[in-house]
């Protein structure tokens, strides 16, 4: 049963521990995208990851080119969205982010009023 399962495997492998850690100390351990410093607590560590500029999902190449530190929340913001480069993605990424903080906050102050 389970050669059926890797018959639909499209990607290569995600990045190994060896890799992620190699990528991680190239960035210094700080996201690329908001900046956020990986070194500056034990929880910002923890919030640490290694991002496919072009997504895997994408045909993205698991070369160090292709590679960045990023933290999990700006992960998750790109998504497999691709991007005509790394500059574009980043911008795409804060502003995401600052919408969403925008919008937390007016939730936040609407939620104090009452």
């Amino acid at each position: 049963m389970s050669s059926i399962f890797h018959a639909f495997t499209l990607t290569a492998a995600p990045v190994s521990l060896e890799e992620g850690l190699k990528i991680l100390e190239r960035d210094n351990h700080r996201c690329q995208y908001c900046g956020l410093d990986g070194n500056a607590s034990f929880e910002n560590a923890l919030a640490m990851s290694v991002d496919f500029v072009m997504p895997r999902a994408r045909k993205g190449k698991k070369d160090p080119a292709n590679l960045v530190a990023c933290c999990r929340t700006c992960n998750l913001i790109k998504g497999t969205r691709v991007y005509k480069n790394f500059e574009d993605a980043k911008a795409f990424v804060l502003s995401r982010r600052a919408q969403l903080r925008k919008n937390w906050e007016a939730k936040q102050k609407a939620t104090a009023k009452v």
